[in-house]
């Protein structure tokens, strides 16, 4: 209970201080801010403690936001689209980035990592872009953001497989690479059809 309390406070606190601020922060700067808070090696009694370094930390919340955002935006191009192929690729995303999601948020409960709970600013106005698209202008748009995202998420991937410190985290990455590597080929044959 005493943890609890604790936990609360350390949140209440850093929501106090995000809106003291002159720039507001998005979900994913609001999840960095509460993981640095629970460093171990200085605040351990009050925030319970995170059980990983500060770069796996940040690892679980730029894997998090991006997935949910592949979610999202398949979620959105199965409403929008009518290419097959598109829509194809969307549902594979919805599936596939699903399941991660789940297995990063059980991995990171463990870890008392605190993920973000919304895309961050850069892939909410990604797809508040794309819903104003329809057609093929929308498919274009849509497959260019999966190009360039899983693109950035392989990458994120293979940096953490290689030089993450948490074995768990790094399992995680290691496994998680090759789907996005095949995402990525799937995208970019669709990119292709698509010119």
């Amino acid at each position: 209970m005493k943890k609890l309390s604790y936990m609360v406070m350390i949140a209440a606190t850093a929501l106090t201080i995000q809106s003291c601020s002159n720039q507001p922060k998005d979900a994913k700067e609001n999840a960095d801010s509460l993981n640095k808070t629970k460093d171990t090696t200085t605040n351990v009694a009050a925030t319970g403690g995170i059980a990983v370094d500060q770069s796996d930390a940040k690892f679980a919340t730029d894997a998090a936001v991006g997935g949910m955002a592949e979610v999202a935006l398949g979620k959105l191009a199965l409403e929008k689209s009518t290419n097959p192929s598109v829509k194809e690729f969307a549902t594979m995303m919805v599936s596939d980035h699903g399941k991660a999601n789940e297995k990063l948020m059980a991995l990171a409960k463990t870890k008392n990592i605190t993920l973000p709970m919304a895309v961050d600013e850069d892939h909410q106005k990604k797809m508040d872009e794309l819903s104003k698209k329809t057609g093929s202008d929308f498919d274009k748009a849509y497959v260019d953001a999966m190009v360039d995202g899983h693109k950035k998420t392989l990458d994120l991937m293979n940096g953490e497989a290689k030089d993450g410190k948490d074995a768990e985290l790094k399992a995680f990455a290691t496994e998680t690479a090759p789907i996005v590597k095949a995402h990525l080929d799937a995208i970019n044959k669709i990119h292709d059809g698509l010119k």
